[in-house]
């Protein structure tokens, strides 16, 4: 049994699309969980309760946590911690694997490429609670505890995606035929990790025994590409002329933040979009012999 605890997000579900390869046992678990594949187990639990993690998890040889939470501080400092803690007990009760799908907040501001081996150094609120969580889980493994694995992303865009910064201000807007735009300088490199690629990633790693006791980053094209650009493939997708894109700088969300609660939380994470955001997945890409989709394959998919 490989279990998706916080189900049928983003993630979650290219993650069991690409499941059935490698097993015909899959559980969906949160607290409203839908099937993705017709043989899908469902269960409905709620992660900030141990008693309800443990049995979700029991049983499962793999679980993948996959969980999001609303995007507001307060709400992560207070519920992270307590749903990692669930879920390392609950996998070591029963002796189960975990896989745990994460972001680069704790990174904070990289100058160069982000690896695997980038201390955490975070300058955010969310990326110190992100550092905390990850740390808990590194622990544990360190002290053999538990068979765990990290495997963080980039910032994603992919077809069906609606929560992310591009959908917003890119996606959205081209197909309601008003003006992209952009947060932050869009002349800076900005990496973006397709979400089928991240699914595909996981999935493997989490069968690859070889794998666990170590953090990995999910497959993500190696091309060079600013917000300019995404914006301009983004607009011949759709068979639209691409005539510059409006830039949002930072003093501008803030103002929009009094009105918009996502946008005050997300001037923190500024800067990975004042200055350049270059992720490195050479690490996964060379161990499996694996390659990214183009960003122009992937956007075209996106807008379609």
């Amino acid at each position: 049994m490989q279990t998706i605890l916080g189900a049928n997000g983003t993630i979650g579900i290219e993650v069991s699309k690409r499941l059935p390869q490698y097993t015909d046992k899959i559980r969906q678990v949160s607290r409203n969980p839908r099937k993705v594949n017709s043989s899908d187990e469902t269960v409905s639990a709620n992660l900030l309760d141990y008693l309800q993690t443990e049995r979700a998890v029991a049983g499962s040889d793999v679980a993948y946590l996959m969980a999001g939470l609303k995007y507001d501080t307060k709400v992560w400092k207070d519920q992270w911690p307590k749903i990692m803690r669930n879920t390392i007990d609950a996998c070591k009760k029963h002796n189960c694997k975990l896989v745990f799908f994460d972001n680069v907040y704790a990174y904070g501001q990289v100058s160069g490429s982000m690896k695997e081996d980038t201390p955490f150094n975070p300058i955010s609120k969310k990326g110190e609670i992100r550092a905390r969580i990850a740390m808990m889980l590194l622990d544990e493994m360190k002290a053999k505890n538990i068979s765990g694995m990290i495997v963080r992303s980039a910032d994603f865009y992919g077809p069906g995606v609606t929560q992310s910064v591009t959908y917003e201000t890119v996606t959205k807007r081209i197909k309601a035929a008003k003006s992209p735009q952009w947060i932050g300088d869009p002349k800076t490199i900005h990496t973006f990790t397709y979400t089928p690629d991240a699914g595909t990633t996981v999935a493997l790693l989490g069968n690859t025994p070889g794998a666990y006791n170590q953090t990995w980053h999910a497959l993500t094209s190696t091309e060079i590409i600013s917000g300019e650009d995404y914006v301009r493939i983004a607009c011949e997708a759709t068979g639209r002329q691409y005539k510059g894109v409006n830039s949002m700088p930072k003093f501008l969300v803030r103002i929009l933040g009094v009105f918009i609660p996502v946008l005050r939380e997300f001037v923190e994470m500024m800067y990975q979009f004042e200055s350049d955001y270059i992720f490195d997945s050479s690490k996964v890409a060379n161990a499996f012999g694996m390659k990214a989709t183009p960003y122009k394959s992937g956007i075209t998919a996106t807008m379609a």
